[in-house]
């Protein structure tokens, strides 16, 4: 069965020895890799070849992994799906009718299908979460800068961060150890020392932990979804964790501020690719404007220049205070509230995705749906926090995520918590 997991296949080994030696990672095609054609999955860069390697390729690489190739994803890593890739969309490997989430989805699939031990994704508003929930695997959006974003290819540059996806939880856990820390190329990267070794958090112990339940995430959520999830907190209760409900009045208004943010800022960092700087050109003809637009409408696909569209819009004048301004304020309002939550908690849960793995094509038809699918995901990425998705079970043959969320350089506690789980 092919899955259309792979845009280009690869044998690229690392170095003799290391943490990584004899595993082998897929890496999404958005993050830079030198000789390799990274296309972000979009006819604009289909013939782009990077001369350099992102850090964390660059990391995996001394680490001894052995690079098997760039996996396919949503368009600029805008969707839920992996369905507006240029290339055509991946299939879930648990249901070949359905999608495996996204924007990551080409990554989590190789991990589900046997194709690589470990991959690589990137999370902006779930999108490492929403297909390692949706594939049944483990993925890990880290804290805003512990990881480097030098040579991913930006899309929304406040929100996204770099995460690992693996079969498990220490496996997830020993590749963010080689990935993680302060890199002089990228100036958000912050120091955690010496002493972080997030594999050894796995170790399933959360006797004394108090775990906080997002109630307002579960209102909505299929109920399949909810009883597998709360079997899953009934299980960590069971092994010496305490819960307790928590209420975040501020995540109602998380989603529009999230997709004002991030179109703002894609329509933005997206203005280089124009058939001149970057992408495919038709040659000029003696009307710039003319080139720059032709190249973007033959280059792009449709959601991407809806979201450039509503970006633009967001930030244009007489518009700004209304939209982006106000969507600032509520950004601070998530931090606020998820701050507030953890003076009593040392981890929060919630579903990962509030629905099962949808069928493919019926998404696309409803853009409003699929941005409403984040609503768990993209709170986290709003207030720059860690957050873990790890398989809770099945409902109806198909996989369900628990969503684990820590405070802000909390990632051993969310591995602790998530090892428990699978155990």
């Amino acid at each position: 069965m092919s899955y259309n997991i792979f845009l280009n296949e690869e044998h690229i080994d690392g170095a003799a020895d290391g943490p990584l030696s004899g595993m082998t990672i897929a890496i999404k095609d958005n993050i830079s890799t030198e000789g390799v054609a990274t296309t972000c999955g979009s006819n604009m860069l289909a013939s782009y070849v990077p001369p350099y390697d992102a850090t964390v390729v660059s990391k995996i690489k001394d680490a001894g992994a052995t690079i098997v190739g760039k996996v396919n994803m949503d368009e600029f890593g805008m969707g839920g799906t992996t369905e507006t890739s240029a290339f055509g969309p991946t299939k879930n490997p648990v249901d070949p009718e359905r999608v495996p989430g996204g924007s990551s989805g080409g990554s989590a699939a190789a991990v589900a299908a046997g194709k690589a031990d470990l991959a690589i994704g990137s999370d902006t508003g779930g999108s490492v979460r929403n297909p390692a929930a949706f594939c049944g695997v483990v993925g890990i959006k880290p804290t805003y800068g512990l990881v480097s974003r030098y040579g991913l290819i930006a899309y929304a540059n406040s929100l996204e961060q770099i995460g690992p996806l693996a079969n498990s939880v220490e496996d997830a856990a020993r590749l963010l150890d080689v990935i993680s820390g302060q890199d002089p190329h990228d100036g958000t990267t912050r120091s955690q020392g010496d002493n972080s070794a997030y594999a050894d958090a796995a170790d399933g112990d959360v006797s004394g932990m108090t775990i906080g339940v997002i109630r307002d995430l579960f209102d909505g959520a299929d109920e399949r979804v909810v009883e597998t999830v709360e079997q899953s907190i009934e299980a960590l209760e069971s092994q010496g964790a305490e819960t307790v409900d928590v209420s975040l009045a501020s995540l109602e208004h998380a989603v529009q501020a999230y997709y004002v943010i991030a179109m703002s800022e894609a329509s933005s960092n997206l203005a280089r690719f124009d058939g001149v700087r970057y992408g495919l050109s038709g040659g000029y003809d003696g009307n710039w404007n003319e080139t720059f637009a032709d190249a973007r409408e033959e280059g792009f696909g449709d959601e991407v220049k809806r979201r450039i569209l509503l970006g633009t819009y967001a930030l244009s004048a007489g518009y700004h205070d209304k939209y982006y301004k106000k969507a600032q304020d509520a950004r601070a309002w998530v931090r606020q509230d998820f701050d507030n939550a953890f003076s009593d908690v040392d981890v929060l849960a919630s579903p990962t995705m509030p629905v099962l793995p949808p069928k493919l094509g019926e998404s696309l038809s409803d853009p409003l749906q699929l941005y409403l699918m984040d609503a768990n995901t993209v709170p986290v990425n709003l207030a720059n926090l860690p957050a873990i998705s790890v398989p809770a079970g099945e409902a109806d043959g198909l996989p369900v995520g628990l969503q684990l969320i820590g405070p802000q350089f909390g990632e051993e506690s969310i591995i602790r918590a998530a090892s428990a789980v699978e155990n």
